[in-house]
């Protein structure tokens, strides 16, 4: 029987929001099976990092000549280095019939949507501007310069969530991981999948 699509599913938000201590969250689930995009940089590697597990670590010029070749789903440049999702991982896996899970910023997600029109879009959201703004200062590690430019960034993401086929609220990281789950899972019994496989099966059936 011909293995049916995996399924992209694609979650975003405002920096700060947590969507990569809710990701690890829903990794940490021993009832996920989704397939985590690893992301490809330039960066120097970290102690304790292994190339293929925490990103695919590449040169400049290699990166570079992948843009050219057309090989990400996105990408961007961040002080001075640059990070993007390889496509063609993304593509295999979802062929062999495996969900794949990214977890990219905003405008990452806009490019996505372009090359994967048909993958699931979960905007993460904060319970407000406030609640957003705690839990930048409470991190530490940016000036209040750069958590206000930040705050007014993430203004500006929230106008964008209509591009998005869900919105999670993150109130509660399990509560987050729970919705994330459903929201996969209802997503796997949409009409448009479900029919395409009961047509192969009734096709099969008749050979």
């Amino acid at each position: 029987m011909t293995v049916d699509k995996g399924l992209l599913i694609v979650l975003s938000g405002p920096s700060g929001v947590g969507k990569g201590t809710v990701r690890k969250a829903v990794f940490d689930n021993p009832d996920t099976d989704f397939k985590y995009s690893i992301s490809m940089t330039t960066r120097e590697k970290r102690e304790g990092e292994v190339d293929g597990v925490d990103y695919f670590f590449k040169s400049h010029e290699e990166f570079e000549k992948l843009i050219e070749q057309d090989k990400f789903i996105e990408y961007a440049e961040y002080v001075g280095n640059y990070y993007g999702t390889p496509v063609d991982f993304v593509r295999e896996t979802l062929e062999n019939g495996h969900d794949v899970f990214l977890e990219i910023e905003v405008e990452g997600a806009k490019q996505v949507r372009d090359r994967f029109p048909e993958a699931l879009f979960i905007f993460l959201a904060p319970p407000s501007i406030a609640h957003l703004e705690s839990r930048l200062i409470g991190r530490g590690t940016d000036s209040q310069e750069v958590i206000n430019h930040r705050v007014q960034e993430a203004k500006r993401e929230l106008e964008l969530m209509n591009l998005y086929d869900y919105v999670v609220i993150n109130d509660s990281v399990d509560e987050a991981c729970r919705k994330i789950h459903s929201i996969v899972e209802a997503s796997h019994l949409r009409r448009s999948r479900v029919e395409r496989t009961l047509r192969k099966l009734l096709l099969e059936a008749d050979n």
